[in-house]
């Protein structure tokens, strides 16, 4: 295989645009470049999250969640490629479904935090949020994939999940948020 990027610093980005996959420049603050970067970010996120002592399941997990956050960036960099299906949402559904059968039903809103790993996946969550916005920002402006939208969604949610799993893995228990009246 040729080197893909045998030259990491080309300087063609000191003029504020940066180029997209297809050849073209854009300016570096566009939507998509928002957009791209807040998914980059969350593949980040979840690499930080895969350092922790993880079940060797949920690790699986975010390894191919991983690769797909990869194909999604190459989505966005290519306007008109399409890497996103049906069937990415179908895996993140059926991933959620399983962990969340495995949890006691939730009756309190919970806090982030409990295990480091626990925390660690909520901030994946909150950044994951912060991506679907940006691409639902994108979507005013340009053409997207819906399943790219829909993916971040389901994975935001699989976050949460994932969350409590790996505090239950850790045995730690969810923290429970008392309202302003319980904390006087």
């Amino acid at each position: 295989m040729a080197n893909r990027l045998s030259v990491i610093a080309t300087r063609t980005g000191d003029d504020g645009t940066t180029g997209l996959g297809d050849g073209s420049r854009t300016p570096k603050d566009a939507p998509r470049i928002a957009a791209i970067g807040d998914v980059d970010e969350l593949n980040s996120v979840i690499g930080v999250l895969l350092t922790e002592d993880l079940p060797a399941e949920i690790s699986a997990d975010l390894l191919a969640i991983q690769h797909d956050l990869f194909d999604m960036g190459a989505e966005l960099c290519i306007p008109g490629h399409t890497a996103m299906t049906d069937e990415h949402i179908a895996r993140l559904d059926a991933r959620l479904a399983h962990y969340n059968a495995t949890l006691p039903p939730l009756r309190e809103f919970i806090l982030p935090g409990g295990s480091r790993g626990s925390a660690q996946a909520h901030v994946a969550r909150t950044v994951c949020r912060r991506a679907e916005r940006a691409v639902v920002a994108l979507a005013r402006a340009d053409q997207v994939n819906p399943p790219v939208r829909q993916y971040l969604n389901r994975l935001s949610d699989l976050m949460f999940v994932l969350a409590r799993c790996i505090n239950q893995h850790a045995g730690q228990k969810d923290t429970f948020w008392a309202g302003a009246q319980a904390r006087k």
